[in-house]
């Protein structure tokens, strides 16, 4: 009887504790797993306003197109944001790198691939020109980016003379409007699409398997075992059933591609690259930074540098998609941006931030604007609602640090 007790008291402990390490793994976790199921939320809550229509293949395509640039935008931004500074200066870049890809490839008739270098040179070199004043006279990144908001605006309209230029070549044109190719000849279904999307499913469960083996070995992993075998299910089948959707239409758009190798690309540098750490030592704290040996001005302005090309490539893929440059073009991306990155959890005080919420928040972004739009409600109020979405997100991580 005595060993049924202990027996009893022992197991009631093994539950206690468990009950309190799952409670204390999603509060510390909260930020993350709260946007990505806010998404889901935000999705299906217009999955069923539009009656269907936001999850149609044709729909899924636009969503990803009209969306594309401000993920890779945000992941740019995420890095200044996350290094303690601001730029308001994106949305003028990409109108202004429109316009020059427009008088080199219209006008001048450069090959689209050299004039693609030349304006993803012209990015850096205007990150650098902006991160210069920042890192090297600390002028604050609010004052320098708002003036380059104004000289590339203005520098936009001199380059076109007020007027759009187009049309781009056809083959610069499929940078954002073309589709991975399907050498198996699928009209229903685009099986080389298809079979990307499985390919990358595998690839994600593997990484992410061998990644918890490593950690188990080192006594490391902080993560509930059902938790981890559930998310990476659930994150499989949505890429598998995304793939799926897109395989139906017309397939999966290059520019996808390209957003999927910068997300991995990004969230590699971010978590085991020494220059990935340095950006969050400098954001966490600059001075602790400075004192351990961290080049910290040379940190904040690799990290314009970088917004600065990511920029740029926004505006090709921009100006590719509308087919032609206009002098209105990247007018308010700057806000889509930013709202974008701290919805995904990024901390308005620097040093807190991931890649990945940074897409979940351009995309909470892109769904509200294309679920209100398809149901039919106004710009105006349209611009109230994401106004206050990023005023409850920026709350949000103020509360909690304050708690």
């Amino acid at each position: 009887m005595t060993n049924k007790l202990a027996a009893a008291e022992t197991a009631d402990k093994s539950a206690g504790q468990t009950g309190k390490h799952y409670a204390g793994f999603i509060k510390s976790n909260i930020r993350e797993y709260g946007m990505l199921l806010s998404l889901i939320a935000i999705m299906a809550f217009f999955q069923v306003m539009t009656d269907g229509t936001l999850m149609k293949p044709l729909n899924l395509t636009n969503l990803l197109l009209q969306n594309s640039y401000i993920a890779i935008m945000a992941l740019g931004m995420l890095m200044v944001i996350v290094a303690g500074h601001i730029d308001l200066s994106v949305g003028s870049v990409v109108g202004f790198i429109g316009a020059l890809a427009a008088v080199l490839m219209v006008n001048f008739h450069v090959h689209f691939l050299i004039a693609t270098v030349i304006c993803l040179a012209a990015g850096a070199v205007i990150g650098a020109a902006q991160g210069y004043w920042v890192a090297f006279f600390r002028m604050p990144s609010f004052i320098v980016t708002l003036a380059g908001m104004l000289v590339f605006k203005g520098m936009t309209l001199a380059l076109l003379q007020g007027q759009s230029v187009g049309p781009f070549p056809e083959s610069f044109q499929k940078l954002s409007s073309g589709f991975i190719p399907d050498p198996f000849g699928g009209v229903d279904l685009r099986l080389t699409s298809l079979a990307v999307g499985i390919v990358v499913a595998c690839a994600l469960l593997f990484v992410k398997i061998r990644a918890r083996v490593n950690q188990s070995r080192h006594g490391m992993e902080d993560e509930p075992y059902p938790f981890f075998i559930f998310k990476n299910l659930v994150f499989a089948a949505v890429i598998v059933y995304f793939s799926y959707l897109l395989a139906t239409y017309k397939g999966m758009p290059n520019v996808l591609i390209i957003m999927f190798v910068l997300m991995v690309a990004y969230t590699f540098v971010t978590n085991r690259t020494v220059l990935g750490r340095r950006v969050y030592a400098v954001g966490g704290n600059e001075k602790a930074a400075r004192l351990s040996g961290i080049k910290t001005e040379r940190v904040s302005f690799y990290t314009f540098v970088n917004m600065g090309m990511l920029a740029a490539l926004a505006g090709l893929i921009f100006a590719a998609r509308l087919n032609t440059a206009t002098p209105k073009a990247g007018t308010g991306f700057e806000l889509d941006v930013i709202a974008a990155c701290f919805i995904g959890g990024a901390s308005a005080s620097g040093g807190v931030g991931k890649v990945m919420g940074a897409v979940i928040g351009a995309f909470v972004m892109g769904v509200m604007n294309n679920g209100m739009s398809i149901m039919g409600i106004g710009i105006d109020y349209q611009q109230v609602i994401k106004g206050l979405v990023l005023l409850a997100a920026v709350f949000v991580d103020v509360y909690n640090k304050n708690k």
